[in-house]
């Protein structure tokens, strides 16, 4: 941060008038959110003055300074070590960013206080939406399939309600409660940020991950409709819950869950998919990338592919040592870096079809061992060098209940059924469901239902992340990545918007 963050409690008069007032909202913390205002002030033409008031650390009316760097907005107590690195709503009536003090780092949105008003979402419609304080409970719920208990965290405001409400759906694969990958963890900050807007969050552990019983690797797609159900009918007998305003959320796999459930009777209230497939799962999952065979291997190819342009690079110094002008060496260069992308093209369409064949060969190979045997061979001879044990856990990965099921199971042929308000959410730039091919196909299937909302974000990845150009770099010199705020405010004023509608809608 430059110097003159730490000092100055002013900025100069170019800062926008509109930014006088004070900022409120709930600060998310772990288990909970306290609440942080931030006061501006303008005592002349030429400069703001900030200050900052934490109550639960007894601090009020601490100086701080407001730094602008184009349209971002930077608050630093230099005193308590705080910082909000933000960017006011096109409205005027919201700072959203990131907030970070020593052991926190969180994203924060602030409301312009407005004595006796309401603040408006950016949805088509005005929305009533209050910022409110919420607590957690531990949960623990019985699914019906095999009396199987399933344990989570029940995020719900602070109130008498009666609140909307969800539970959170996760993505292919064994997850926690908080969808944690790494250091991030969608689910969590999801449950945080719905929650603090209003919204109760169910999300629970899959079964055998955490606290919850089962075995993941046994349950299929259709066993996961049992869960979403159990988790709302465990919602719905909450006295502060609205029972008709219950939904599910569901990422990945997790959405077309959701989706499954909307076909059924007694349907959520509400439908929100994180990128769902529309495909059928052996498309879906023959689309993607095969997963490392040898981690040595793939450094190798790596080491491989920079030597090999590091050639064309010498071979372009030597044309031009040798009289070759500008425009034959550019030529020379855009002609190899052309034969690099189509070679790395048919690199990729050769694993794809590989990874189709096997798909297959498991789907229509009744026999466990054999479909095992023929999956096994097959890795040996496309991945030689590497361990015959990854090659036998892979082919075992296979044949688990869950793959045998996925392979054939076609999303679009329930969709019929569905009729309560549904929201699909894609990224531009998922590389695991493509959102043109897959949306398009959700939508087609869903085009009897007349309350569907469809939204493409920009940038935004397949874990819902903040576009890396737009991430805070962390202590490390690496991006922290954070959850994507305009997911975060699409879903929540979506959700609102079914909760301000009229019963019988």
């Amino acid at each position: 941060m430059p110097a003159a963050e730490g000092a100055k409690p002013t900025v100069a008069a170019s800062a926008s008038p509109s930014l006088v007032g004070r900022w409120q909202g709930p600060l998310p913390i772990p288990g909970g959110s306290v609440p942080v205002e931030i006061s501006i002030i303008q005592p002349g033409a030429n400069k703001l003055v900030a200050t900052l008031d934490l109550p639960a650390k007894r601090l009020s009316r601490v100086p701080a300074s407001l730094t602008f760097r184009g349209d971002t907005l930077i608050f630093y107590a230099v005193t308590v070590e705080c910082r909000f690195v933000c960017v006011q709503s096109p409205d005027g009536r919201e700072l959203r960013g990131t907030w970070t003090q020593p052991g926190l780092r969180v994203p924060l949105t602030l409301a312009r206080f407005v004595p006796g008003a309401l603040l408006a979402t950016s949805g088509s419609k005005a929305m009533a939406v209050k910022t409110t304080t919420y607590h957690t409970e531990e949960v623990t719920l019985t699914s019906q399939l095999g009396k199987t208990k399933l344990a989570g965290t029940l995020s719900i405001p602070d109130g008498p309600g009666p609140f909307p409400a969800a539970v959170l759906l996760s993505d292919m694969g064994s997850h926690d409660r908080d969808a944690r990958q790494g250091d991030y963890r969608l689910f969590a900050t999801m449950a945080a940020a719905l929650a603090r807007q209003g919204i109760a969050v169910l999300r629970l552990d899959d079964r055998g991950v955490g606290q919850s019983e089962g075995v993941g690797s046994q349950t299929t797609t259709a066993e996961l409709v049992r869960d979403a159900r159990a988790g709302l009918e465990y919602l719905r007998l909450r006295p502060s819950i609205d029972a008709a305003q219950t939904g599910l959320i569901g990422h990945g796999e997790g959405g077309n869950v959701a989706l499954l459930a909307a076909a059924q009777p007694e349907p959520p209230g509400f439908v929100v998919t994180l990128a769902a497939s529309g495909l059928v799962g052996l498309d879906l999952l023959a689309s993607q990338p095969e997963p490392v065979a040898n981690p040595a291997d793939t450094a190798s190819a790596g080491v491989a592919r920079r030597q090999l342009w590091a050639e064309v690079l010498n071979k372009a110094q030597k044309l031009r040592t040798s009289g070759s002008n500008a425009a034959q060496v550019e030529t020379f260069v855009a002609q190899q870096r052309l034969k690099a992308k189509n070679e790395e093209r048919k690199r990729v369409e050769v694993m794809l079809k590989f990874r189709r064949t096997m798909f297959e060969i498991v789907r229509q190979t009744a026999s466990d061992d054999q479909a095992q045997a023929i999956v096994v061979n097959m890795l040996r001879q496309r991945y030689p060098n590497q361990d015959p044990a990854l090659a036998r856990a892979r082919a075992a990965q296979l044949i688990m209940p869950w793959y045998r099921y996925y392979l054939k199971f076609d999303p679009k042929l329930s969709l019929g059924e569905v009729q309560c308000p549904v929201l699909l959410l894609n990224g531009t730039n998922d590389a695991e469901v493509n959102a043109s091919d897959n949306l398009t196909a959700l939508e087609k299937g869903l085009k009897s239902n007349k309350r569907v909302t469809v939204r493409r974000l920009p940038g935004v990845n397949h874990l819902f992340q903040t576009p890396i150009s737009e991430q805070l770099v962390g202590s490390g010199g690496t991006p922290d990545l954070l959850v994507s705020t305009s997911m975060l405010d699409t879903v929540r004023d979506w959700i609102l918007q079914q909760d301000s509608k009229p019963a019988g809608r």
